[in-house]
């Protein structure tokens, strides 16, 4: 795929099912993460694969979350249950900050971010769609501390990964001119 049609062309699935990628696949797909801008080589960024029976795992702690939510309705603590079966593999994108006197701790997120489009420019060149979530589960101590984090590492987002089902997102035509500015 040419690489600007696939940057052009890429949009979140509204729904998506099996097959998720091969671990051959995923081996790519990481390296293009591993691409990403890295100030002073910082190497902050890892993600976490969840897929199978992980996903159950996933599910569990986010129940443990949603459990100590003050008032949560059942309904809210279902939607937690099922949230990670809304693919078929997901990637936990996590940031490690790293003292550096050249590299702000916000630099260090947007280079994970990066690596997040990195990974989804490359799954859509595969054929595969993604979608980038965060909400409460994001940013969330009482998870990190679940998946095993230590102090100085922060979600920043799931990137739920599968085939798309259902019709295509239209992209939107934008006018640059509403974007741009010129000095």
């Amino acid at each position: 795929m040419d690489a600007l049609e696939n940057i052009l062309n890429r949009v979140s699935a509204r729904s998506l099912v099996e097959p998720h990628p091969s671990k051959k696949e995923m081996d790519i797909v990481y390296k293009a993460a591993l691409r990403a801008p890295d100030h002073a080589w910082l190497r902050t960024s890892s993600f976490i694969e969840v897929k199978g029976e992980s996903l159950n795992k996933l599910s569990n702690i986010f129940v443990n979350y949603g459990k100590s939510v003050p008032d949560i309705s059942d309904e809210v603590l279902d939607k937690y249950k099922n949230a990670p079966y809304r693919a078929p593999m997901i990637i936990i994108l996590v940031n490690t900050f790293k003292e550096h006197p050249k590299v702000p701790a916000i630099e260090q997120k947007l280079s994970t971010a990066t690596a997040a489009q990195n990974i989804m420019l490359a799954l859509n060149a595969m054929k595969y769609s993604c979608i980038w979530r965060t909400g409460k589960m994001a940013f969330n101590e009482l998870i990190q501390k679940e998946l095993g984090l230590d102090n100085n590492q922060e979600i920043l987002g799931y990137l739920y990964i599968g085939t798309e089902s259902g019709e295509k997102k239209k992209i939107p035509n934008l006018d640059i001119d509403d974007f741009v500015s010129y000095l």
